[in-house]
């Protein structure tokens, strides 16, 4: 029995945000897009409802989290440092090492059934990474990939400075996607000291209010990312729907 395939994808900015609180609200509705998967295919009929999906948008308040294949080591601070950063700190279910969440951040959680899209993991990254580094172009930002390691990379080429821009973090199960990008628009980057971002001591992160000499328009940069991924998944975004 073939799916119901639905592009439209239902579109929420959050604005700031506590982690713990999202979190929460994403594992709602991922684990409401898998139920709805299996309950499809245990049906005997031609009666299957459309998965939905979801993108959501938000700022978190300083915070720090580890994913699946994490070292703790890799965060610098004990429960006195983090108070006194006032930073919280979180275990969760991505992939990937430690990476930091605060003010001037640009936080993209894409719940999307992949089944409706493409199943492709790889290529669901590599278009995550697309639409950050077609943003940066349109400020003259130039940034791309580095061989073996994800997210969005300046100076990724001659690599004698090269720093990350954007982190990459995912789970997903029966091609049912959640968490995601974390993009330093005007991110303040000593929080990144208290760890190992991503695990990777030898290379340094970057924020586009510092590549650029000024302070970036937050919200003129989320239009732009709504734009290219749009684009790139041939998605239909449905705004203030969730």
């Amino acid at each position: 029995m073939n799916q119901v395939i639905n592009k439209k994808v239902k579109f929420l900015d959050l604005g700031s945000k506590d982690y713990k609180e999202t979190w929460d609200f994403q594992e709602e509705l991922f684990a409401r897009t898998v139920a709805r998967k299996i309950e499809n295919r245990k049906s005997t009929d031609d009666k299957q409802l459309a998965t939905d999906n979801y993108l959501i948008f938000v700022e978190h308040p300083h915070v720090y989290t580890l994913g699946k294949s994490g070292e703790l080591a890799h965060l610098l601070l004990d429960e006195v440092g983090l108070k006194q950063k006032q930073a919280t700190f979180y275990k969760i279910n991505r992939g990937g090492d430690i990476t930091y969440h605060g003010p001037g951040q640009l936080v993209g959680y894409p719940i999307l059934d992949l089944d409706n899209f493409f199943t492709d993991i790889h290529k669901y990254l590599r278009y995550l990474e697309e639409a950050i580094i077609l943003t940066l172009a349109e400020y003259g930002i130039i940034a791309g990939r580095i061989e073996g390691l994800t997210g969005v990379w300046l100076d990724h080429v001659e690599q004698q400075n090269p720093r990350k821009i954007c982190a990459l973090g995912v789970k997903s199960s029966r091609w049912v996607t959640m968490h995601g990008f974390a993009f330093n628009v005007n991110a303040n980057l000593e929080y990144f000291g208290n760890i190992v971002p991503c695990g990777i001591a030898d290379k340094a992160v970057t924020s586009m209010h510092l590549e650029l000499g000024r302070s970036v328009d937050e919200v003129a940069v989320k239009e732009k990312v709504k734009k290219h991924l749009v684009n790139l998944f041939e998605m239909e975004l449905i705004e203030g729907e969730i």
